[in-house]
């Protein structure tokens, strides 16, 4: 191997894989204590302690769950699928991975600078429909399968308005790359008129992820469990750290397209001596708070008032303000 082939391959071949095992291994520790955080989160507002007996302050629970989980055993339905039983939870944890990729966490930390990094995100975030219904079908149980169907209707029903909200950005923002949103020129006014899209965006997240008060796949009243009712073990384990994974990725999303990304929330002197990671994760654990308040705050919602919610009135308002922000760029001479 020449060295002319070898610093023009081989070394960003190298930094690349570096990269990308980095950011497993960052995601993987953070879906670990994003768990812990919510037990504690949710302990404090319920006036409970959270996790506090394994290692000092319950730091080594999420270690203890994750042993607990892999020695246990694999139990298989006998009508179930199996290939496709076990591919579903696989495929959605991939697909929380592989997103990651166009994700650029400050300037100069991204694995892939592309042009069309939204429509990658959109294009993996809608895939996971998919792995929902595999695991709902492969079980060969009616409370599973009706967990999948829920979840696919739910899923498909808020991408429907959060396509149409990060139209809104890229109008403002003239660019689906996701750097240069966050670098792109945004007035104050400008945020202003993008601040209702920023409110539908959190909210369809919650659909998007399954999360409380629209954890209706998963509604234990009537469903078992939904379209995991029959997964056990590392199997179930994958699952619970596919829907943290995105959990983490949807905050991330939210964190570039509306807060910044990895710019300081300030033109402040003194904010600019904080690394732009620092800024990148802080915004991000802001949002992942907001999924763990509404866990802790908000009821159940019914179907008919979650599809309600997301048919008559989140696309009917991220439409007209499709048409609203296209027009006042018009008006002010940016388009």
């Amino acid at each position: 191997m020449t060295p002319d082939f070898w610093n023009d391959y081989g070394m960003p071949f190298l930094f690349m894989v570096l990269q990308i095992v980095i950011t497993i291994g960052a995601v993987i520790f953070s879906v670990a204590y994003l768990t812990y955080a919510e037990r504690k989160v949710q302990g404090a507002m319920q006036r409970r302690q959270g996790p506090t007996t394994v290692g000092p302050f319950g730091l080594l629970q999420p270690i203890a769950d994750g042993i607990k989980l892999l020695s246990k055993e694999t139990i298989i339905p006998s009508q179930a699928n199996k290939p496709v039983f076990f591919l579903a939870p696989m495929l959605l944890f991939s697909l929380a991975l592989v997103a990651w990729a166009v994700i650029p966490v400050s300037a100069k930390i991204v694995i892939a600078d592309i042009n069309v990094g939204v429509l990658y995100l959109f294009a993996i975030s809608s895939m996971g429909v998919y792995g929902v219904i595999m695991a709902g079908w492969a079980s060969n149980s009616r409370y599973a399968f009706l967990g999948g169907m829920r979840s696919a209707s739910q899923m498909v029903s808020y991408e429907v308005s959060m396509g149409l909200v990060i139209v809104c950005v890229i109008l403002a923002t003239g660019t689906m790359n996701l750097s240069e949103i966050v670098t792109a020129e945004r007035p104050v006014w400008l945020q202003i008129l993008l601040l209702p899209m920023l409110v539908v965006f959190l909210v369809s997240i919650l659909a998007e992820t399954n999360r409380a008060p629209f954890d209706l796949p998963e509604g234990e009243s009537e469903l078992s469990g939904g379209f995991m009712v029959e997964y056990s073990a590392f199997a179930y384990a994958m699952f619970f750290l596919g829907e943290y994974a995105n959990m983490i990725l949807m905050s991330a999303m939210a964190t570039i397209l509306f807060l910044g990304g990895w710019l300081p929330p300030f033109e402040i002197q003194a904010l600019a001596f904080v690394p732009g990671i620092i800024w990148f994760v802080l915004k991000v654990c802001a949002v992942l708070f907001f999924f763990l308040w509404t866990r802790a705050t908000f009821p159940r919602y019914r179907y008919d008032q979650l599809m309600r919610l997301g048919w008559k009135i989140f696309l009917p308002l991220s439409l007209i303000w499709v048409v609203v922000i296209a027009g006042t760029l018009l008006y002010m001479g940016r388009i």
